[in-house]
């Protein structure tokens, strides 16, 4: 027989489960302690992936660490979460903090049953068809990389869960003194704008587009696969990301939701292959007001892309 998943254990462990473990005293509730144990919360033991227990809708699962939150959330609430995308092979294909109001799982087994699953401070991978979750759930084609048989691993680390209420609250306090911010970091923008003596204006989102030569060959148009290199620095001069130093390429499928910065999106789609442009980016359309995941970026942080776009496939 298999062990109990920790995911298993820890509901069994906020049901009060070990009390009942504690005070049996014969063996007559031997039988009724496993049928708790293996049917407690959905929680299935049988699974084709090792370490992992297996939802009744089909979720493989794994919980890694056990926070201190009080409540699952709820559809309608809004949660923070650090997100991660592997292929079955574990290689990371996306990383990134996200805030956002949790929806009612549109089908079972949905990434959003995932995160009704976890309480603030819990870790936990999930592993789901990658068919089912770029189709139905993000409403894109599957990525060339991936098969449609195939399985993706989904980590999570949730940072927190707010109520829509208390969200609406802090909202308007932080709507409140952030546009004196949002001052500041256009001030910072222009200042770089002077020193550096480039001739650029914002387009409607705030995005600064300087072309530096021009491309000659396709225009990019959603679904083409974008093969790039790029060089990303502060303002001061900084570089935190280039993927010439690493010698690599960048690639990604252009008009799937959460693959790259929104600004990165926006200046993708006005180039052709061949072309090279320098973006500067404001932080709403970077990594916004918690900064990245690795703690690289700072929050509020305005930053400048070097961009040149290799292939148009």
């Amino acid at each position: 027989m298999k062990p109990v998943s920790a995911f298993c254990i820890n509901r069994l462990v906020r049901l009060k489960i070990p009390a009942l473990i504690h005070n049996f005293e014969t063996f007559s509730l031997f039988p009724l302690l496993l049928l708790l144990i293996f049917q407690v919360s959905g929680c299935n033991i049988i699974t084709d992936y090792p370490g992992f227990s297996r939802t009744r809708s089909g979720i493989y699962y794994r919980l890694n660490v056990i926070g201190e939150g009080d409540a699952y959330p709820l559809p309608g609430d809004y949660i923070t979460v650090d997100l991660s995308y592997s292929t079955s092979a574990d290689s990371l294909f996306f990383s990134a903090r996200r805030k956002f109001q949790l929806e009612k799982p549109s089908y079972a087994g949905s990434v959003e049953e995932c995160f009704t699953m976890m309480k603030a401070g819990d870790q936990a991978d999930f592993i789901l068809n990658a068919n089912e979750f770029f189709i139905r759930t993000l409403g894109v084609t599957l990525p060339a990389f991936l098969n449609e048989s195939d399985h993706i691993k989904i980590s999570v680390k949730m940072l927190d869960v707010q109520s829509e209420q208390s969200y609406t609250t802090e909202k308007q306090a932080f709507l409140s003194w952030i546009e004196d911010f949002r001052e500041h970091e256009k001030l910072k923008i222009q200042q770089f704008i002077i020193e550096e003596q480039l001739d650029a204006k914002p387009d409607s989102s705030g995005l600064y587009y300087i072309t530096i030569s021009e491309g000659t060959g396709k225009n990019i148009e959603p679904g083409d696969r974008i093969e790039l290199h790029f060089e990303g620095k502060f303002l001061y001069g900084k570089f935190f990301d280039s993927t010439r130093e690493r010698g690599e390429v960048f690639e990604f499928v252009y008009g799937q939701e959460l693959q790259v910065l929104e600004g990165l999106e926006r200046a993708v789609g006005r180039m052709r292959e061949g072309e090279k442009a320098l973006i500067l980016m404001p932080s709403d359309l970077g990594f916004g007001q918690y900064g990245s995941s690795t703690g690289i970026i700072p929050p509020y942080t305005p930053l400048v892309y070097e961009l040149e776009i290799l292939s148009v496939k």
